[in-house]
């Protein structure tokens, strides 16, 4: 493989790494300020009736922190286009993380929901495009190790 090409992957992974970091902010922000009714960034906000407010409010707190560490893992997904060498390790994790959330979604066992088109395609994401990706960052780190390795014996 040519530095050219090998440069052209490793730019291309970059810039998907950010973009899946910025989908990722952006989930995050929409639940994390807007709670269990989520700012409507997706869906409309009038989806839930509150029975209990007690209960709500801090299933509704719990939620946003969710969201807020959602929020953080697109921050360091954003961070890692930039900085892909260092973070490589910690980005696969990450991709081993959500797929393994992603299975979470199955316990529901509830197919008709599963596979709908508001859950299928994230559902997708998690199970097949995560793996993908960290793949691809493991495939990425072996082509820099014997690129390194090539410019160090010469």
């Amino acid at each position: 493989m040519t530095w050219n090409t090998h440069m052209n992957k490793t730019n291309l992974l970059n810039v998907v790494v950010v973009i899946i970091g910025a989908a990722i902010i952006f989930l995050g922000l929409n639940i994390g300020l807007g709670g269990i009714k989520t700012l409507g960034w997706q869906s409309t906000r009038d989806f839930v009736a509150i029975t209990d407010a007690a209960t709500f409010h801090a299933q509704d707190s719990h939620i946003r922190f969710i969201g807020g560490v959602w929020f953080a893992v697109g921050a360091v997904f954003v961070i890692g286009g930039f900085a892909l060498r260092r973070l490589r390790p910690t980005l696969i994790i990450l991709s081993a993380m959500i797929a393994i959330a992603g299975l979470f979604r199955l316990s529901s066992l509830d197919t008709e929901v599963l596979f709908s088109a508001a859950i299928a395609p994230s559902l997708t994401f998690e199970l097949v495009g995560f793996p993908l990706l960290a793949w691809w960052l493991m495939a990425s780190g072996k082509r820099d190790t014997q690129i390194i390795k090539g410019v160090q014996s010469q």
